[in-house]
């Protein structure tokens, strides 16, 4: 969804100034490097207007991550729409799912339990998912977001040596 973070986790990740963030029209791809892996990331807009191109970045996907304004509390069930309408995409099939709940750091973020409730991930079977509280402003917990997501793909993907 627009305005979540996406594009700040990214440049927080990439150790790029966050002061001055745009709102994404379009996207980004940016490679990461990290723990030996390199992470071709996709950050595309969120807007309304925007959501029916996602389907034109699927190709390819080892893993999804899904970022969720913490206190935006009255797009929550927009938020879980889009999720859900996402996850039966057939080119997103057996990909890992993080959920970042983002701005932690916000006067009345809901806590990431508080988020995996009201996006209702506990009924998500097609998937692995993990749900990581954080502040892409701060930086806190991204790591252990990717972490987890890199440990999940590598269970499940064989790579030829």
């Amino acid at each position: 969804m627009d305005n979540a973070g996406k594009t700040t986790i990214l440049k927080k990740f990439n150790g790029e100034e966050i002061d001055t963030i745009s709102p994404t029209l379009g996207f980004n791809i940016k490679t990461l490097e990290h723990r030996d892996f390199k992470l071709n990331i996709w950050d595309v807009g969120g807007q309304k207007s925007l959501r029916s191109y996602w389907r034109n970045y699927f190709e390819s996907t080892d893993g999804l991550i899904w970022v969720v304004d913490s206190a935006d509390h009255p797009r929550l069930e927009d938020c879980r729409r889009e999720l859900q309408s996402l996850l039966v995409e057939e080119r997103l099939a057996g990909a890992t799912l993080l959920i970042f709940a983002n701005k932690q750091d916000l006067p009345g973020a809901l806590t990431a339990t508080a988020i995996q409730e009201a996006l209702d991930l506990d009924s998500i079977q097609s998937h692995h998912w993990c749900i990581q509280g954080c502040s892409a402003y701060t930086g806190e917990n991204l790591l252990a977001g990717i972490d987890w997501l890199l440990d999940d793909i590598s269970s499940r993907v064989f790579t030829a040596e």
